[in-house]
């Protein structure tokens, strides 16, 4: 049996993937990026490696991705965020045309092929505002646990109009609203709609079609999942694996080449 691998060295966390030959995942793991990216990557690897019972010479391929992809030391070759989230998507929801890949630095809005290839992307072009970090601000200025702002702003019902595009001035705008006596699950339901109408300009940019499917980090937040259904008048397809989707798809990009390695011998054995 033959293993692959992909890094996804992401600005905040970095996970890895394993697959087997069936495509099916054997193990993953996740490890804050932190400063050392060299590290976090080799960390996230060996984790994974630990959590399939695997050697590290049983992985045939590994594929970097991510904004660290080139720190991947150990791997054997890059393959971009882009075109690996566009095929985890597709991967693991095979009807999947439009991705929305919202993480802790950048949004992107992502049109594929039946086979998961690139068609269109864009990416937000304002500061960091619609992202994981704009979430990261919300969550510093009202003190509460990032993965709580979800549950909390589910809770609300009068969302409060975030007019902000720069997340330096994302925790001003959330004081100013905590100043003006607004609940702050109305102010938590507010930033995630006004990430959400962020995103869906830039899937407007690629063209919107069905299915749609959101992948990165701040996919595991319920109140962005809701806030994009309603913004979208559609439901996105989420997995647990959505945040892992870019390590998954390097994963089958390292797959793609140990199988197409096998080719030539196979079919000298067919010759024969």
């Amino acid at each position: 049996m033959a293993y692959a691998a992909g890094v996804d060295v992401g600005s905040t966390q970095t996970k890895a993937v394993i697959i087997d030959e069936e495509r099916t995942i054997v193990s993953r793991s996740l490890t804050e990026t932190g400063a050392n990216v060299i590290r976090a990557a080799e960390n996230a690897f060996q984790e994974a490696l630990r959590g399939g019972d695997l050697r590290e010479e049983e992985v045939e391929y590994v594929v970097g991705t991510g904004y660290g992809r080139y720190k991947v030391t150990f791997g054997n070759t890059q393959v971009t965020e882009i075109s690996c989230h566009g095929r985890g998507a597709v991967h693991m929801f095979p009807d999947t045309r439009t991705v929305v890949d919202m993480g802790g630095q950048d949004t992107k809005a992502i049109r594929v092929s039946p086979t998961g290839e690139i068609v269109d992307f864009c990416m937000n072009d304002k500061c960091a505002a619609g992202t994981g970090r704009f979430l990261g601000a919300a969550s510093s200025a009202l003190d509460i646990p990032l993965d709580q702002l979800g549950p909390t702003a589910l809770r609300g019902e009068r969302p409060v109009k975030i007019s902000t595009t720069c997340t330096v001035f994302a925790e001003s705008e959330v004081l100013s609203w905590l100043g003006k006596g607004k609940k702050i699950e109305d102010i938590l339901l507010g930033v995630h709609q006004s990430i959400a109408a962020r995103s869906a300009g830039l899937l407007r940019r690629v063209g919107i079609e069905s299915d749609v499917t959101f992948t990165g980090g701040v996919a595991k937040n319920t109140a962005m999942i809701e806030a994009l259904n309603e913004r979208l008048a559609l439901k996105v397809n989420v997995s647990e694996e959505s945040h892992y989707m870019g390590a998954l798809g390097a994963a089958l990009f390292a797959l793609d080449h140990i199988l197409a390695s096998r080719a030539p011998t196979k079919a000298k054995q067919d010759a024969s």
